[in-house]
């Protein structure tokens, strides 16, 4: 069965810096898309950012482009979002996702699995 893992949330003041990981198991996804969707209370779930290994695009939310930055290391079937400049509006529980149907865009929601979420706070 697949999993995945989120890690690296935590507190951290407006301005601040935050590594997320995304550990993969159960399958190998060096030839598929993977992606970063985030939650705040009472919200919907949003994309955040996405990768692809074939055909090498980034896809950013525009609310993070330019402070967030998605990468993947193929060895360990490990995905990273390093965000740079948080903002308050950045708090929420971050999720891993993979496996994307041919059909959907990456960055849609529409991916089969999906890790547990970590959480990310930014307040002073």
């Amino acid at each position: 069965q697949v999993h995945l893992v989120e890690s690296g949330g935590g507190l951290v003041q407006p301005g601040g810096s935050l590594r997320l990981s995304c550990a993969a198991s159960g399958r190998t996804f060096n030839n598929d898309a993977m992606a970063w969707f985030r939650q705040a209370p009472g919200e919907e779930r949003e994309f955040v950012s996405a990768v692809t290994q074939i055909t090498e695009l980034k896809y950013y939310a525009d609310s993070v482009k330019g402070r967030f930055t998605i990468s993947r290391d193929i060895d360990k079937n490990t995905l990273y979002l390093q965000m740079n400049n948080l903002k308050p509006d950045d708090t929420a529980v971050y999720y891993c996702a993979a496996g994307l149907p041919h059909s959907i865009r990456p960055t849609e929601p529409g991916y089969n699995y999906w890790g547990q979420g970590t959480q990310v706070t930014v307040s002073s």
